[in-house]
């Protein structure tokens, strides 16, 4: 039988890179990944929130790496898997994060190269990201988590772009998962619905303003379509990946956790 994990720091002196590094999920990647022992490799077009971030990840007691990177452009990426092993020896989780949101429009009318563009940065930016680093994943036993989104679950107008897009990379994530586990990298996918962080508060201050009502207002409706009667925060996002990254997910692969407070069932 498998020796125990240990719980007081189920990442304790791992190495996670991190792409997508903003203001709300990417920043509690980061800060829930080192608190959970990781040291950390950030990745993101803005420079000074890189190096916000990995500031704040250092005050934890870890390492970081900031590397500037748009993941639609190779030699980026190429940089960024060289600089994560040649800085830390070894990879042991990787969080696909970066997203570009595709244009909410009918899937009749939306313009197909702005569809194409979603498609470079949510699907085929992570693969291959995943791809350079798998080499090192499989040295280590390695975990890949896809970022995905409720928009899986559901077919509203206007949302058809993002869901092909989020549909491709679970389709892609699950496939990874059967060629990569032989090698001993898991590869999972964690779908957040409502995140209350910075992008979402904004629209809801947007929304109320239009309407003329408090932002609580607004906050309170889209809760009450959730069992648990509130939406969930960055943290508790970033603690479900921070789980499928540990040892304690050891036997978890090829899966999509939702993270809703109950919104949709799957």
């Amino acid at each position: 039988m498998a020796a125990e994990p240990a719980l007081a720091a189920p990442l304790a002196d791992r190495v996670v890179v991190v792409s997508g590094v903003g203001p709300g999920l990417g920043r509690a990647l980061a800060l829930r990944c080192a608190a959970a022992g990781a040291d950390l490799v950030l990745a993101a077009r803005n420079e000074e929130r890189l190096a916000e971030v990995a500031a704040e990840v250092e005050k934890l007691g870890r390492r970081a790496v900031a590397v500037p990177t748009d993941i639609r452009d190779e030699a980026a990426c190429v940089r960024l898997a060289d600089t994560a092993v040649e800085t830390f020896g070894r990879v042991d989780g990787l969080v696909n994060n970066a997203f570009k949101t595709p244009p909410l429009e009918d899937l009749a009318t939306v313009d197909l190269d702005a569809v194409r563009a979603g498609f470079e940065t949510n699907v085929l930016a992570a693969l291959h990201l995943t791809r350079l680093l798998t080499p090192a994943l499989a040295d280590r036993d390695g975990s890949v988590v896809m970022i995905n989104s409720a928009v899986l679950r559901h077919s509203r107008r206007t949302y058809g772009a993002y869901k092909m897009a989020k549909s491709a990379l679970l389709s892609m994530a699950q496939s990874l998962a059967t060629e990569l586990g032989p090698r001993g990298v898991r590869v999972n996918t964690v779908a957040p619905g409502y995140i209350w962080a910075p992008n979402l508060k904004w629209y809801f201050k947007q929304i109320a303003r239009e309407r003329d009502v408090p932002t609580r207002t607004i906050y309170e409706e889209a809760a009450a379509t959730t069992d648990l009667g509130r939406l969930p925060e960055p943290d508790e996002i970033a603690d479900t990946v921070m789980f499928l990254l540990s040892p304690l997910a050891r036997a978890v692969t090829g899966q999509c956790l939702d993270v809703n407070c109950g919104e949709w069932h799957h």
